[in-house]
């Protein structure tokens, strides 16, 4: 018993220091994190100059939120192509975008609907519909976007400014969340918290630190010719994560990644409620962890020890309660660091904490479980067999 109470005594320490570590590791680091919004932007581009950026907006059954995506990316600073993708869509998306690309013509800007009937064998939607596009462009970036995702008039005009001053040739634009909920709150912030326990964003644009790459399929900017360079999305065909996948890619040969702030500049609402973050985790949790069932497990358990550990010692002896008082110290600031640099979400959000890592954990498991129950992952309507997906799942570490 007593050799017990030693190994909980240093089990509840390690852990402490773990969080202790990661959180006054991000406090010294994220501050360095270029915010666009701190920059000043050059005189105004000519209106009649050429388009430098290609957009492509991937979509199916997106109805309720393309049109608003569309106009404000019409609505842009700087001269931009856009390319407007209705991947089989069964609702009025295909549509919005035809009336859309007259409106644009009429106005003197460009942007092109075009329509998908049938998905070729091999493919997922989305990646087919982004490399579809792709291929049809010849700007020299090309902005990967979602398309419930709303812009600033001066978003892309930032950005560009940035990635040329700073020779980058891959750019990631964080989102901020329209959160209208308290569980979508709650969520958000264990989410965004646990990112800086398992990620070093500050580490990004560090050429040598090979493992820490980002994609994101709200605000992918990307030289063009670096993304046929690493293949594109014909290379990930059937890459569930294909936005990490590809950032992982640009990193891995060499090429500049940064990750940069700007709070407001694009905007979304990811999910309704708790629940609805917990259901649109279903495709991506599992297929994190490249469909590998014993690395998921190992994951899921070590994330349940080092969540669960601190707020479990609160009720032991006092050298473990001192540890777990540490640890959850510590967790309390990941969360005042998070809502400070990413979405503005109140740091007392900590209190939620207990209940937030139950439903990461049920998320988590959830994932694994529909996977594998259904063989495969179902994705707007199409099913994926996990066979293939396997297959097709290449690295992101």
């Amino acid at each position: 018993m007593h050799g017990l109470y030693v190994l909980a005594i240093i089990l509840n320490w390690i852990i402490a220091l773990a969080w202790t570590h990661r959180a006054l590791t991000a406090r010294r680091n994220l501050p360095r994190t270029p915010d666009l919004l701190r920059r000043d932007l050059p005189l105004p581009s000519a209106p009649d100059s050429a388009p430098s950026i290609t957009v492509i907006v991937p979509a199916r059954d997106e109805a309720a939120a393309i049109e608003a995506t569309l106009r404000s990316l019409l609505a842009q600073t700087i001269p931009i192509q856009i390319f407007a993708v209705d991947d089989r869509s069964t609702d009025a998306t295909g549509s919005i975008m035809d009336q859309l690309a007259r409106e644009a013509a009429a106005a003197g800007k460009i942007l092109s609907a075009l329509h998908i009937d049938s998905l070729p064998a091999g493919w997922m939607g989305k990646n087919h519909a982004m490399a579809l596009a792709a291929r049809q462009t010849a700007t020299p970036w090309l902005l990967f976007t979602d398309a419930d995702v709303v812009f600033q008039p001066d978003t892309l005009e930032r950005a560009l400014c940035y990635a040329q001053e700073s020779s980058v040739d891959h750019l990631v634009l964080l989102p901020t969340l329209i959160l209208k909920t308290p569980g979508e709150r709650m969520m958000s912030a264990v989410f965004q918290s646990l990112s800086l326990l398992a990620w070093r964003p500050w580490k990004i644009a560090d050429p040598k630190a090979k493992r820490e790459s980002i994609g994101m399929g709200a605000f992918n900017l990307v030289r063009t010719e670096v993304y046929q360079a690493t293949g594109g999305f014909e290379a990930r065909p059937m890459e569930v994560l294909e936005d990490l996948s590809l950032g992982f890619e640009i990193k891995r040969r060499g090429f500049r990644q940064h990750m940069v702030l700007g709070r407001d500049l694009i905007r979304l609402h990811w999910a309704a409620g708790a629940f609805g973050m917990v259901h649109n985790l279903t495709k991506n949790v599992y297929a994190t962890f490249r469909f590998r069932l014993v690395l998921f497990l190992g994951a899921w358990l070590g994330l349940l020890i080092i969540c669960f550990a601190p707020l479990a010692g609160l009720f032991a002896p006092w050298p473990i309660r001192a540890a777990s008082l540490v640890a959850l110290l510590m967790i309390a600031e990941l969360y005042r660091l998070a809502s400070r640099y990413y979405n503005r979400i109140p740091a007392l959000c900590v209190l939620t904490f207990p209940l937030a890592i139950v439903l990461v954990l049920y998320a988590m498991l959830r994932s694994m479980i529909v996977t594998l129950a259904r063989g495969g992952v179902v994705w707007r309507g199409t099913f994926y067999p996990l066979r293939e997906l396997r297959r097709h799942a290449g690295p992101l570490r």
